[in-house]
């Protein structure tokens, strides 16, 4: 799926529950808490859990978990930048630019270097 076309689905999705209408600022709050949701997909993968509350998990289910908790992330910010009428293809484009201004002199002196 492409970006632009996911960014008005998951919009327009938000829209009919009534979710896209809450402020930015709880907006916030609720990327936090899924950006916890998948750091603790990570620690699960990385090291385990180490619950006795909690039954292990095989490998193919926990990359499931934090694949849609990466993708509860990703609705998150598609939100807050349809909220400000930012494309995402716009925000990629902007960065790629940052990085390569920033790091173009590194990346010609390392070559020099060599």
């Amino acid at each position: 799926m492409e970006l632009k076309a996911y960014q008005e689905w998951i919009s327009t999705f938000y829209k009919k529950r009534g979710w896209y209408a809450l402020d930015p600022f709880v907006r916030i709050g609720f990327l936090a808490e899924e950006t916890g949701e998948v750091a603790q997909a990570v620690r699960a993968l990385e090291i385990g859990r180490d619950r006795p509350d909690e039954a292990p998990q095989a490998r193919e289910v926990l990359l499931q978990d934090l694949t849609e908790e990466l993708g509860d992330v990703l609705d998150n910010l598609f939100i807050l930048a349809d909220k400000y009428d930012i494309r995402f293809e716009d925000i990629l484009i902007s960065h790629k630019n940052k990085l390569e201004a920033r790091f173009e002199a590194v990346d010609q002196g390392k070559q020099e270097s060599l």
